[in-house]
């Protein structure tokens, strides 16, 4: 059973769905299931395996459930419970189950732009727990992103037109073809939207090309500087692949960072 209670993980993992992995890690007494036995549970309830069926099983699909409907819920936590006192079984064991929470509240990554960097970047995010969203006028570079469950690309002629239904909690990459096409879609962010990381690919000198572009199209100078460019940590040199761990990295920085502050 466990070969295929990892098959199936793997391929929840891979495509995004959230889901808790229930592990009975220790029992005592009387008990419907032994040391090891595990199951799946999605948002629709057991998706595999069984930690004993029944009335413990009803009660760890309802715990698991609940955790996936929580924006806030912890990764993993234990439980202990007394089977006639915490459960109405005629049992008079105990069992100690471990839930561990996986692709909950998947963080969200905006790239408008499908190009080298582009593409050198989403092939490093896909691996981690995020959705990603390319969104590029060119169908032919959108094909040359990389398949997984976590990407998705979007072919689009109005892309400024695209922030006002990007998530809150994004972290929004401006990777087009350049100044041009970059310009009007940071204009159309800090005009309405806000988002936990904003960076424009370029130089210090486009940096301040955009900032006279805003200032232009009446944007307040406070939001003038809510961007970054250049973006990436100062490490690596200009291969496409460098340049993408080093944004990748400051990726990572800012949204743990956020973290950190949220939990203080």
């Amino acid at each position: 059973m466990n070969q295929g209670f990892h098959e199936r993980l793997n391929q929840l993992l891979a495509a995004g769905d959230p889901f808790v992995a229930v592990t009975v890690v220790d029992v005592a007494g009387s008990v419907p299931q032994d040391r090891g036995a595990k199951m799946l549970v999605t948002a629709k309830g057991l998706d595999f395996g069984t930690v004993g069926g029944g009335r413990i099983e009803t009660k760890a699909i309802g715990e698991a459930r609940r955790m996936l409907e929580l924006s806030d819920a912890a990764a993993t936590r234990f439980v202990d419970w007394n089977l006639i006192k915490d459960v109405g079984m005629t049992c008079g064991g105990r069992m100690r189950l471990y839930f561990e929470l996986h692709n909950h509240a998947a963080w969200p990554i905006v790239i408008f732009g499908a190009g080298h960097v582009a593409n050198a970047l989403t092939r490093l995010l896909v691996g981690l727990d995020c959705r990603i969203t390319c969104y590029d006028t060119r169908r032919e570079w959108l094909d040359r992103l990389p398949e997984s469950p976590r990407l998705t690309p979007v072919l689009s002629h109005d892309l400024p037109g695209e922030v006002a239904d990007l998530p809150d909690q994004a972290s929004v990459l401006l990777m087009t073809m350049g100044h041009a096409t970059d310009s009007p879609i940071l204009a159309e962010i800090l005009r309405a939207r806000s988002f936990p990381y904003l960076g424009v690919i370029g130089s210090a000198s486009k940096a301040r090309r955009l900032r006279k572009d805003l200032e232009e199209a009446g944007i307040p100078a406070e939001a003038r500087h809510a961007f970054h460019c250049p973006i990436g940590l100062p490490l690596g040199n200009n291969h496409p692949l460098e340049i993408s761990i080093s944004i990748a990295a400051q990726l990572l920085q800012v949204r743990d960072t956020a973290l950190v502050r949220r939990k203080t």
